[in-house]
């Protein structure tokens, strides 16, 4: 009889187990049932997203095009090619200058027939030493002086009329006073560093029109750019006051900007000659002093 009790009592505690160990695992389960995941349409699998190429990718390699690289902004693009910002952008169809996008191929060359001309004015030269007399206040040697750049295009005879700018028609003009204090260096330097005092007036090179105002181009502070003719561009940078405006003419001699430190160390006007968006060495190009 006792036996048979201790065998009952046995037999409890391992039913009781089991069922404990059953609970024990349909808890488990229910914890973490398998879901079955519905894909989103669009998105199934096997079906490869499509990515759109970038603007212009089907002239990528041509001449006359440029692919954006990581860093490039359109107002580098436009100076290491010789060209206007705004110029590119409507070349290139671009809605935003502002927002390029690495692999974007642009065009950087003039389509043909909207080659950009910029007509010299007629006038006398300025000398290097008179940056602080205004142009207009230089004797004409003959003539009725005219009221503005317009009317003496339309006035001068044939015979004394400039024709279109070209390599060497150009007679370029210090564009301040001041010493040195950096020459020309294919790896360091692009153009000429030129000391002074800030407020001192910077004056363009020459004749031309300005294809770029601001401050958008890392290293070169508050910064012009002029184009000449379809060959060359003048960069003015570190500038304290921009005192003119994009697609603005500008006669030679005429005081452009105030001289500043303006992302620099020091005051000083940058001053580069970029020939079809190379720099080359001003000194070759301006007069001797």
């Amino acid at each position: 009889m006792t036996g048979l009790k201790r065998w009952s009592g046995l037999s409890l505690v391992l039913t009781l187990g089991l069922l404990g160990l059953v609970a024990c695992g349909s808890k488990g389960i229910n914890r973490a049932p398998v879901e079955e995941r519905v894909t989103g349409v669009g998105t199934s699998a096997g079906v490869t997203p499509v990515v759109k190429p970038p603007q212009g990718f089907e002239h990528a390699g041509k001449p006359g095009y440029y692919t954006v690289k990581p860093g490039d902004t359109l107002t580098r693009i436009a100076l290491e090619h010789g060209q206007s910002p705004r110029d590119i952008a409507r070349w290139s169809q671009v809605e935003n200058p502002n927002r390029i996008e690495v692999g974007q191929v642009l065009r950087v060359v003039p389509p043909s027939g909207q080659e950009v001309q910029v007509q010299p004015v007629s006038r006398p030269l300025v000398s290097a030493g008179s940056l602080n007399q205004p142009a207009a206040a230089a004797p004409t040697p003959s003539a009725t002086p005219a009221s503005g750049p317009a009317s003496t295009a339309g006035t001068v005879p044939p015979e004394s009329r400039p024709a279109a700018a070209s390599d060497t028609e150009i007679n370029w003009i210090w564009p301040t006073n001041g010493v040195v204090l950096a020459s020309f260096d294919d790896v360091k330097n692009k153009g000429v560093d030129i000391g002074g005092v800030a407020g001192d007036p910077v004056v363009a090179a020459a004749d031309g029109r300005v294809v770029y105002v601001g401050a958008g181009l890392r290293g070169y502070g508050n910064l012009i750019i002029l184009k000449h003719n379809n060959v060359y561009l003048t960069a003015y940078a570190h500038n304290q006051t921009l005192l003119v405006k994009e697609d603005q003419s500008v006669l030679k001699g005429q005081k452009i900007a105030e001289m500043g430190n303006s992302d620099a160390d020091r005051v000083k006007l940058h001053f580069e000659v970029r020939r079809q968006g190379k720099p080359v060495d001003p000194a070759k190009y301006l007069p001797a002093r």
